[in-house]
């Protein structure tokens, strides 16, 4: 959950939708996203809405955040009325794996007792891997959450010293270890490529790594360095050089080898799968602009056509539900044109790609393959499938796409 909030309009306090957006509500995807906004330390390279325990001070703690978190979800049933069972569940953070078996099946009650949840839906928690151990990932279960989420980043252990990881090189793969063996059906490990320092070496070991441990999903997302963070003053100041784009496409190259090799298939950019049923449903009801409600400070919803984000601090978030007034600091109401560009945006990042007649200009789609970053198989088929050329310019062929 990134720290900074766009924008956008005034939100009213009751929190009310406009009609218009409660149209249709359970004939698209319902999600339900929750912020735990709390880490143990800060990573150099994390620029998300967490806070550590020295920043909070006595301002909040996991306590009032969790009646925060309560006092919402009585307000989203208010707003949504007959809302659908919720599909998927997904806790983010943050560290969720701080607030304990406990604190983790309190929330999963609070949304099953309001919302309902659907059969089969997949409940997904983030943890980081020295928060965990085998009696955590069997009380998961128990409480029914399905899958697992483990920030891994590297194997290397030069790698996670300069990204501020408190975890050893071993402990991911011994997580996931545990939680496939406490009942986990579905595990995944985040990895950052491209990290000053890394070495080609370093990401094959890594690799080989989180192919031992036997998981059904990689999220592998290139080293962004944002501003105002820590490793962002460290290069700034020379004391570390800026990722290299090139090697960082090298790098991607070589994760889409060794993964696909391994028979785990790219269904979106940065995220690979055993099979259909190990992909992250949650992750794909945004991308296929499905309606979730994203609980917690900072965090962002969407249902119908209309975008909000709560206040960021989780004192005010907390103190703001309690007076009876809704969190959202603004929100907008995507235009025709927006949600087209949004749509394309997603929806050209999955594998299935998206239908042609979703674009603008559908010409450009046709010079687009030409450069090799379209398949021309799809497209003659009437479909925009991004080439591996492609997946590595998507930023950029997007804005040609929508120009």
């Amino acid at each position: 959950m990134p720290s900074a909030l766009p924008q956008g309009d005034p939100a009213p306090s009751s929190g009310e939708l406009p009609p218009s957006a409660l149209e249709g509500l359970g004939t698209r995807p319902f999600g339900v996203y929750v912020h735990v906004p709390f880490c143990a330390a800060r990573c150099g390279y994390c620029d998300f809405n967490t806070y550590t325990p020295g920043e909070l001070g006595s301002s909040a703690s996991p306590e009032s955040w969790l009646e925060g978190f309560k006092h919402e979800l009585s307000l989203a049933a208010r707003v949504l009325g007959s809302a659908p069972p919720v599909e998927t569940v997904f806790i983010g953070g943050g560290t969720p794996s701080l607030l304990g078996v406990s604190g983790l099946s309190e929330v999963l009650d609070g949304v099953r007792s309001t919302f309902g949840l659907a059969e089969g839906a997949e409940v997904t928690t983030e943890s980081n891997p020295e928060s965990t151990s085998p009696e955590f990932f069997a009380g998961l279960r128990e409480a029914g959450y399905n899958r697992i989420s483990l920030g891994m980043q590297s194997a290397a252990s030069h790698v996670l010293k300069i990204l501020d990881r408190k975890h050893t090189a071993g402990r991911a793969v011994a997580a996931a270890r545990e939680a496939r063996a406490a009942g986990i059906e579905h595990v995944n490990l985040d990895l950052i490529y491209g990290t000053p320092g890394e070495t080609d070496s370093d990401l094959k070991a890594t690799l080989e790594a989180v192919l031992s441990a036997g998981v059904d999903h990689v999220s592998a997302y290139a080293l962004i360095v944002e501003e105002g963070t820590a490793l962002a003053r460290r290069i700034s100041r020379g004391e570390l050089p800026a990722p290299d784009d090139d090697v960082l496409a090298d790098r991607y190259e070589m994760i889409d080898d060794m993964l696909g090799g391994a028979g785990m298939r790219w269904y979106e950019v940065s995220n690979w799968a055993r099979d259909v049923a190990a992909e992250c449903r949650h992750n794909l009801g945004y991308w296929l602009g499905g309606d979730w409600w994203g609980f917690g400070p900072g965090a962002h919803s969407h249902v119908g056509g209309v975008r909000w984000w709560n206040v960021k601090h989780p004192a005010r978030y907390a103190s703001v539900l309690a007076s009876g007034a809704s969190p959202a600091a603004g929100r907008e109401t995507l235009t025709p044109a927006e949600a087209q560009s949004e749509r394309v945006l997603l929806e050209i990042r999955l594998a299935q790609g998206m239908p042609l007649s979703a674009l603008p200009s559908p010409s450009e789609a046709s010079r687009a393959a030409a450069d090799g970053l379209l398949s021309p198989e799809a497209l003659a088929e009437g479909r925009c499938v991004l080439t591996r050329r492609g997946r590595l310019l998507a930023d950029a062929l997007v804005h040609r796409l929508l120009a």
